[in-house]
């Protein structure tokens, strides 16, 4: 609906200061499974698809492991080809009754760049929800679930601040990004013209301030890289991560609920009553790092696995390899415990490890891979790397070949070491 009115419609001046990339479907696979008795808790229409692709993996928890052919397309055919200023990504709702047929969020990962957080909360998404209701007479509030569904004083709260989802992750690419979430319970046409308003509100922001933004990402760019040139001790990588409520609340045109304990179940039934009810609640959707880890200048790993390195590489990050063997000053990661998961999530019983940093001299052969964090992708090549990253390659069991031993329980040590001191290496490049 949105291209085709762009096209027919010559007063609409989008397509003069803006690249417009659609994907109509992302999830091919779970679209066509269309069904009656799919996601029947949905107000239409009367047949839908699945959440999961053909290889029964949500693709919303997929970019930080790009297992899915989907995420992978985005990435290689999208975000390097075309390098998009800001990204939308669509989706329907459930969770809790309110008025507002239009959900929303901006990046929330605390390890991408400040800047491009504060400016899509507190500029860029409430202009646009104010141009949504004012222009397009469509309600909107920011995404989230009521904290405590038996107490509703407790807060409103978002999603998770992990890169596997997209949004998040198209920001901790310095990049702008926006969740759009429609409403479940509201019915088909609602949700649908909800969306398109929604995104019309956006290219209304966007089409004027096609510089600025380009200007916001290209600094993100720049301060990450001068960052990484040289590494202050304050330079850091958010580890222990909790969430926080924001300066200001959140209006909720909700409704009353009938709630009823459910034997054997933590979560009660609820049902919608016709009584509205406005609430004014804390908003708990800014993320902090409890505790953090030092930034490196580079990040060594002297195992010879290729498909690491090409792993890596899928993601856009500049990865190279020593021409010859040097002897460095590093800090390695001695693993003390390491804790699958108890049960499976996207087929992986993701690692939590706990260990010890400690100081050593090191000699790293030829061909050890050396991913440099002065690079556009630093925040990313840390949160894939760093040994106790919450969404990293070590948690989604990318090096489980490395810390396990077959024979005796001895001390592991992660295979990637950090090096602080910036150092004129003989490396080649790989991309």
């Amino acid at each position: 609906m949105l291209a085709r009115d762009i096209l027919l419609d010559p007063k609409l001046p989008y397509l003069d200061k803006v690249v417009l990339l659609i994907a109509p479907i992302f999830n091919a696979d779970g679209n066509d499974k269309m069904n009656a008795d799919n996601r029947r808790g949905q107000n239409g229409p009367e047949k839908a698809g699945v959440r999961a692709n053909g290889q029964n993996l949500d693709l919303n928890r997929d970019c930080m492991k790009l297992e899915s052919p989907e995420i992978q397309g985005l990435v290689r055919n999208v975000l390097l080809r075309w390098d998009p200023v800001l990204l939308i990504d669509c989706h329907t709702t459930d969770g809790s009754y309110h008025e507002e047929p239009v959900t929303y969020s901006w990046p929330l990962c605390p390890n991408g760049d400040p800047s491009l957080i504060t400016y899509m909360r507190d500029k860029m998404l409430p202009a646009v929800a104010s141009t949504l209701d004012k222009k397009y007479h469509t309600l909107s509030v920011p995404y989230g679930d009521p904290r405590d569904f038996r107490d509703m004083s407790k807060g409103w709260q978002t999603f998770s601040h992990q890169p596997r989802f997209v949004t998040n992750y198209i920001g901790l690419r310095n990049r702008l990004s926006i969740l759009d979430e429609n409403y479940n319970y509201a019915d088909f046409k609602t949700r649908v013209l909800g969306c398109y308003s929604f995104l019309k509100s956006i290219l209304d922001y966007c089409q004027p301030r096609a510089e600025e933004l380009a200007r916001l990402v290209a600094e993100a760019d720049q301060r990450t890289v001068r960052r990484g040139l040289a590494p202050k001790e304050t330079d850091t990588f958010g580890l222990d991560i909790e969430v926080k409520e924001l300066p200001e609340k959140v209006t909720v045109r909700g409704y009353e609920v009938e709630i009823t304990p459910r034997e054997g179940s933590p979560f009660p039934e609820m049902k919608r009553t016709d009584r509205k009810k406005t609430y004014v609640l804390p908003y708990f959707a800014d993320f902090v790092p409890k505790r953090t880890a030092r930034l490196p200048y580079a990040y060594l790993i002297p195992v010879f696995d290729e498909g690491l390195a090409a792993k890596l590489r899928a993601h856009g990050l500049a990865v190279e390899k020593l021409a010859e063997p040097v002897t460095l000053e590093v800090e390695a990661f001695r693993i003390k415990e390491n804790k699958a998961g108890d049960r499976l999530y996207q087929g992986h019983r993701m690692n939590q490890v706990k260990g010890e940093y400690a100081t050593e001299k090191r000699e790293f052969p030829k061909g050890t891979f050396l991913v440099r964090t002065a690079q556009p992708l630093g925040n990313l090549a840390a949160y894939l790397l760093e040994p106790e990253s919450d969404d990293g390659l070590l948690a989604w069991n990318a090096f489980d070949k490395f810390i396990a031993r077959e024979w005796g329980r001895g001390v592991e040590t992660y295979p990637v070491y950090k090096m602080y001191t910036p150092w004129n290496l003989a490396a080649d490049g790989l991309n």
